[in-house]
């Protein structure tokens, strides 16, 4: 292994594969008396570890709570490690045999449920309605991601093998809350980098979880390249927004080039083959940096001589066409002011948008927490303001003072204030009044174009566009691939699909940080696998204008008019995944879907397009689109289908202005699986308006569970005059 690999490795979240460990040997489940789990008393003796770091467990809390429900909760650890856990176990009569355990995309807090709103969101609520007691651990301990190689000495643990004792373990005190010696069944679901490390515990083990249920995965070259893609249409395209919004909206023209020069289209067009949904630009003012915020330090420590190549060499961009980057290009020293601290950073109005100026706070609102977090440096006045240019990440390279030679990671630059990106405190705090720096963002802008210099092989042809006619890339190519040592340092996995248990993937189809044709990638290697009985093994289920944050619509600083929250899809995967494992019953067809130039595109027709999601069509006098006079009025028909052996719709509601307030419904008849329903409306101010009808589904038809309740929207455009 070259050393830059075994660097970069150290400077990852979590990690390379262990020991599997053993599994329970008994299955199934008995009711015992009401009375039992108000009674047990919890004993350590009879745990077993094969991992010996876990081989010492312990309690420190063990009551009974009432919210969000009622529940016994447990909390502990394991001696000599940093590993903590929480049980939240369900009154007996609750209780069907089952655990449910999430996995956060980096290493947490165990108490992160119970921190959490009741909604119907909740993990330990939507965890006991299904039957399941609820395990969440802190992932073998937090991680400091500014600490670069020093940041775990051993990242199997928070790969998998802290959750996956942590689980084990779960099975022995559920023994004894429950006066039961049948193994209970258990579940694992993470997001995002959880999807990782979801895929991770389940390829690395055997016997500890029974199913799992991936959510928002990436592939083995989702990192860097997702992000530095979005990166380079971010800044090139910073201006053309609007029209290519407005352009994918519905009754736009359909042609999101049409406003654009050769260049722009040419950098549209590359992100949208990479598989970029194009529907999802909406959002552009809040995407910034995510996640290569902290990926950028393993990227410079890997490939360090990559970033002089770029400026240097023919076929980097940067050499080959540096007047693209005249613009935007900032190379300008002057001296530190004074830190920005995170208190002064609110009452400022500065953010990590890029795309707006500072506005003063509102001192009534001024920063809430703890003083050290208002205290914390979050940014650096400067003595010179530079040009006003657009930055979405660079460094702040310091040649003077304590912290003469480091480079600081920045966000943006605002007037003139730089507000810093993942730092190490320690490091921020060297820097003082006085010191010489410059405002360097010449590498993030070399790393726009790096996915074009990471061309892996044919199984994934978003690349293609990178290729020759011959199949050999078109781009000097980088020394070595690095998303691979990325995600396998993440989850210990390959992701080569060796999964023996039941699996149900979830992807968004408006997903712009794990494109949506990763899933299918995934499932595809799950299939190979298990060869002519993949459909026994595995489901991908999509979700139609869903995003990658698992939070409701109504909690994201975005038009909730336009989103539907998957967790639902979630809640429902969790009890179709334990129904097929325990009850061997066949969950719903994956979503019907084909993938055309990176775009995942699925059938409108609900019977077509399967999966567990309803379909809505909505149109208003008949089309997409109407054009209409004040006081006008117009009539809305809008069709919610379920696709079949998904349950009944139980809510339809009306969004007429297009804010997200889906405040008027229409009646529902019990156990409906098709509704047609209509309404007018007319408005009293000119604009133009998006209204939307959202239909929701529920497996059983209960219209009173929040949990389970599958969203889909219909949207048109009113222009009024």
């Amino acid at each position: 292994m070259k050393a830059e690999e075994i660097n970069l490795r150290k400077t990852l979240v979590v990690a390379i594969s262990a020991a599997a460990l053993s599994a329970c040997a008994t299955t199934g489940v008995s009711q015992p008396s009401p009375a039992a789990i108000e009674e047990a008393a919890l004993d350590l003796s009879g745990w077993n570890s094969e991992d010996v770091l876990f081989g010492k467990p312990y309690f420190d809390i063990d009551e009974w709570r009432e919210a969000p429900v009622r529940h016994r909760y447990v909390h502990g650890g394991f001696e000599g490690t940093d590993t903590r856990f929480s049980y939240y176990f369900p009154p007996a009569d609750q209780y069907e045999g089952r655990f449910f355990q999430h996995v956060t995309p980096v290493p947490g807090s165990e108490n992160a449920a119970q921190e959490a709103p009741v909604d119907e969101n909740n993990k330990i609520g939507s965890s006991i309605d299904g039957g399941a007691y609820f395990v969440e651990t802190n992932g073998g301990g937090r991680i400091d991601l500014t600490k670069g190689s020093n940041a775990l000495a051993d990242p199997t643990i928070t790969a998998y093998r802290a959750n996956a004792a942590s689980a084990q373990f779960s099975r022995l005190v559920a023994g004894q809350v429950y006066g039961t010696n049948k193994r209970p069944f258990g579940y694992i679901y993470g997001g995002s980098g959880g999807a990782y490390r979801t895929i991770g515990s389940v390829e690395n083990t055997q016997g500890v979880w029974d199913g799992a249920v991936p959510y928002v995965p990436g592939s083995l070259m989702a990192i860097p390249n997702m992000f530095t893609v979005r990166m380079q249409a971010l800044r090139v395209l910073r201006d053309k927004f609007p029209g290519i919004i407005d352009a994918v909206e519905p009754g736009g023209s359909g042609d999101p080039y049409a406003h654009l020069n050769e260049y722009e289209a040419s950098v549209l067009k590359e992100i949208e083959l990479m598989g970029f949904p194009m529907e999802s630009w909406f959002g552009y003012r809040m995407m910034g940096l995510h996640g290569f915020a902290a990926l950028y330090g393993g990227v410079a420590m890997a490939d360090p001589t990559y970033f002089t190549d770029f400026w240097t060499k023919p076929g980097y961009l940067g050499h080959d066409r540096p007047e693209l980057f005249e613009e935007d290009r900032i190379q300008f020293s002057t001296t530190i002011a004074e830190p920005i601290t995170a208190l002064e950073a609110h009452r400022l109005g500065l953010s990590d948008d890029p795309f707006a100026s500072a506005q003063p706070g509102n001192v009534d609102t001024a920063f809430k927490g703890t003083n050290e977090e208002a205290k914390r440096v979050v940014g650096f006045r400067l003595s010179d303001t530079p040009p006003p240019k657009y930055l979405l990440g660079g460094e702040l390279v310091v040649s003077s003072g304590s912290a003469t030679g480091e480079r600081i990671a920045l966000n943006t630059l605002q007037g003139d204030v730089v507000m810093l990106g993942v730092v190490n405190p320690q490091m921020v705090a060297q820097v003082a009044a006085g010191d010489a720096v410059m405002v360097d963002n010449s590498n993030f802008l070399a790393m726009e174009t790096y996915h074009r210099h990471q061309v892996p092989g044919p199984d994934y042809p978003v690349w293609d566009q990178f290729r020759d006619g011959a199949g050999k890339p078109i781009y000097p190519q980088r020394p070595m691939i690095i998303g691979p040592i990325f995600v396998q340092s993440t989850s210990g996995s390959k992701m080569n699909g060796k999964v023996d248990e039941k699996m149900i993937i979830a992807a968004s189809l408006w997903d712009r940080e794990a494109m949506p044709w990763q899933a299918d990638w995934y499932r595809r290697r799950v299939e190979a696998y298990h060869g002519a009985e993949a459909t026994d093994n595995v489901r991908l289920y999509y979700t139609n204008h869903a995003l990658h944050g698992d939070a409701l619509p109504e909690q994201m600083a975005e038009s909730p008019a336009r989103i539907v929250n998957y967790v639902p899809v979630l809640q429902q995967a969790l009890r179709d995944v334990a129904a097929w494992v325990e009850k061997g019953v066949v969950p719903p067809s994956s979503t019907q879907y084909e993938i055309v130039e990176g775009q995942v595109v699925t059938p409108e027709n609900a019977a077509q397009r399967k999966g567990i999601q309803p379909t809505v069509q909505l149109s208003v006098d008949g089309g997409e689109r109407v054009e209409v006079g004040v006081g006008e009025p117009v009539t809305f028909t809008g069709v919610v289908t379920v696709p079949p052996g998904t349950g009944a719709i139980v809510s339809v509601r009306w969004d007429f202005e297009g804010s997200g307030s889906f405040a008027t419904g229409s009646p529902v008849p019990d156990k409906v699986q098709e509704i047609t329903v209509s309404a007018t409306h007319s408005y009293d101010t000119p604009g133009i308006y998006f209204p939307a009808l959202e239909g929701v589904s529920q497996r059983e038809g209960d219209k009173e569970t929040p949990y389970a309740r599958i969203a889909e929207l219909g949207r048109v455009r009113v222009v009024v005059k």
